[in-house]
């Protein structure tokens, strides 16, 4: 059997819908189950022990004609399932046009009518996107919901381990990691919140990882240098991804906001905390590790979730939905 399962959209919806592979993984773990990410995902996974193939997709440049030739390639493939998370008209083009006999999507892609199986995918009610997406592979598994996993190599976790152990002849150090960025301003808690954070914490024999790509450098160092007192190191753009989920599997908790790093930590079953702002927990796209704590402001805002997704500004100019997030409101390092 072949299975295609495709999900061209970012990097926490490529971490999510790896809970769709092990679930497939298991079920049948004799078929030959690749996957489709958008162009720069395919990092994560780099020698993951049961994909067969992973497709790449660059939509950054020629995206029409690399729709194409990707289409071209999937039809070549031949699989049996396609099995599509995404819900636009792009993969809703590739599904329908793969030569799949059965082919299963969302009906909020808009060619789900030509889908053998199509189900409504509805944020708010209860369910998370993990089960979302699994309703879509019911049929064919089962109602059981597994989790997410990615599979760091052991050059990743040698790597982490120069910062778990940076002195070979003494005891490993005791950290936590610190992901303060975001792709959205209202989805990030402002570094001033941070810092005063780290100001009040008072156990100096634990590190603190600072966790971003080179974009965040900047952020990073500005909470870096404002908390002299505190062991901070900045690792922002020094790290790949599955090595910042392999240094993410021992660290005592991972503090992320409402984005990728909450996911990254989720796949290793690592303890995190996630910060919810501008969105919601109800949306469904939450932490699911066994040790999972969430934090967001108790007071009713009307205003409060503005959208699905971040905003590059707040909409109402006052960005309640963050400042109202206290210090002592997120848990301590311990």
């Amino acid at each position: 059997m072949k299975i295609l399962v495709l999900q061209p959209a970012f990097i926490g919806d490529a971490i999510i819908t790896t809970a769709v592979l092990e679930k497939l993984h298991h079920t049948y773990p004799a078929a030959k189950i690749d996957y489709l990410v958008r162009k720069g995902n395919e990092r994560l996974f780099a020698n993951h022990p049961f994909l067969h193939e992973v497709l790449v997709w660059d939509k950054t440049r020629n995206k029409k004609s690399n729709l194409w030739k990707m289409i071209g390639k999937i039809r070549a493939g031949k699989y049996e399932y396609v099995i599509n998370t995404h819900r636009y008209f792009s993969s809703g083009l590739m599904t329908v046009l793969s030569g799949a006999k059965h082919t299963h999507g969302f009906t909020n892609n808009p060619l789900s009518f030509l889908f053998s199986k199509h189900i409504p995918h509805v944020i708010g009610k209860g369910k998370s996107e993990y089960e979302r997406n699994q309703e879509l592979i019911s049929e064919i598994t089962d109602t059981h919901v597994a989790k997410p996993r990615l599979y760091p190599s052991k050059a990743d976790f040698k790597t982490a381990e120069k910062y778990k152990c940076p002195d070979l002849t003494a005891p490993a150090i005791r950290y936590i990691t610190l992901a303060p960025a975001s792709v959205w301003f209202t989805k990030q808690l402002p570094a001033e919140t941070w810092i005063k954070w780290i100001s009040t914490q008072h156990n100096k024999t634990i590190r603190i990882y600072l966790l971003g790509g080179p974009g965040d450098v900047a952020l990073c160092e500005e909470i870096r240098t404002a908390c002299p007192a505190a062991d901070i190191q900045n690792l922002a753009g020094k790290l790949s991804l599955l090595e910042s989920a392999a240094l993410m599997t021992n660290s005592l908790m991972n503090y992320a906001n409402d984005s990728a790093p909450i996911h990254l930590a989720s796949a290793m079953n690592a303890p995190v905390t996630a910060l919810f702002l501008s969105t919601v927990p109800s949306f469904g796209f939450i932490p699911v590790s066994d040790t999972s704590v969430i934090v967001e402001t108790t007071e009713k805002l009307d205003c409060r979730p503005c959208g699905l997704h971040g905003y590059r500004a707040c909409p109402k100019q006052h960005f309640k939905c963050a400042l109202l997030i206290r210090p002592e409101n997120i848990p301590a390092i311990s």
